[in-house]
């Protein structure tokens, strides 16, 4: 929804191999990422090495990494926000700890360590769209990264939640396409949906800014059927 997010195909390699060939000690818990304009990012440690394809990526899509995506290289930590795993135009790795040292935006308000949640949108139809009675494909995506995705719902109107169908996706890094078929009436209507992960977990309903820590609740688009 915008050039904050997305989906890619990286090229790099495994931090996790750089760092068992340091064998940082125990109680170094943060990895802070450096880049070329002085921006920090602190990494938890752990993250880098339970078997996650995170990486020092030199590649995307099949090319050279572009400029505005940190050529030469950077940072891609799947299941972490961009704040505190994403430091791109990298000239130094650190192995410090998070009780020494904190990252850019930690004194700004957002928190130490940034997993990603369970979150899902929907994308078709748009809020305030006009519709026409009769059936009606609701859709849009989820994600969970690190997890991956086992179910998807919409409701409409507060009523009984239905299950949404999931599109085949080649990773639980990414994304998930889900889609569903509603006999849509006149009237004004609230759709809404809800993700739930591959450990069980559904998301929450309360809603969040996303700071410090990333946005939570339901997305909700208000239509109205003629």
């Amino acid at each position: 929804g915008g050039d904050l997010i997305g989906n890619a195909r990286w090229l790099g390699v495994p931090l996790r191999e750089l760092l068992d060939e340091v064998e940082p000690d125990d109680d170094a818990d943060q990895v802070v990422g450096r880049s070329v304009d002085g921006w920090t990012c602190g990494t938890p440690t752990a993250a880098l090495r339970d078997g996650r394809d995170a990486l020092l990526a030199v590649g995307m899509n099949g090319e050279p990494l572009p400029v505005e995506h940190g050529f030469p290289v950077r940072m891609v930590v799947p299941g972490l926000y961009g704040y505190v795993s994403a430091c791109k135009w990298v000239t130094e790795l650190e192995l410090t700890r998070f009780a020494d040292f904190d990252a850019y935006w930690v004194p700004r308000g957002w928190s130490r360590e940034g997993p990603i949640k369970t979150q899902s949108r929907i994308d078709t139809p748009r809020r305030r769209n006009r519709l026409t009675a009769g059936p009606v494909t609701v859709a849009g995506v989820a994600w969970a990264q690190h997890r991956g995705i086992r179910r998807v719902e919409v409701r409409v109107d507060d009523g009984q939640w239905q299950e949404a169908t999931l599109a085949p996706t080649v990773s639980v890094d990414t994304w998930v396409q889900w889609s569903w078929r509603w006999d849509a009436t006149p009237g004004e209507h609230r759709l809404q949906v809800r993700a739930t992960d591959a450990t069980g977990e559904t998301q929450t309903d309360r809603t969040q800014g996303v700071v410090p820590d990333g946005a939570t609740g339901w997305h909700t688009v208000t239509v109205t059927v003629r």
